[in-house]
């Protein structure tokens, strides 16, 4: 479902580092996080986004996380934006 999600997104943005700066930017409306990803790496995501009150979804496969963005590498997280 969520993977749709992002396939049919107009805007989004992978990686965890710009997804934090989208959210502190109040340009994120939704945050995509893959649970097989490292939560080193997600955790500053997963807070930025509570703390902006943005809704997180979590999918199961980075890989396929990263299809669906159309890229050829895992992603760890997505925001989607406004």
């Amino acid at each position: 479902m969520s993977y749709e999600k992002v396939m049919q997104a107009t805007n989004f943005i992978v990686g965890t580092k710009q997804s934090v700066k989208a959210l502190k930017a109040g340009t994120a409306r939704e945050v995509v996080i893959a649970d097989d990803a490292d939560v080193k790496v997600t955790q500053k995501v997963i807070q930025t986004a509570i703390e902006h009150n943005v809704p997180i979804t979590k999918v199961d496969s980075m890989k396929k996380l990263g299809k669906a963005c159309g890229i050829e590498v895992g992603a760890s997280a997505v925001a989607i934006i406004k």
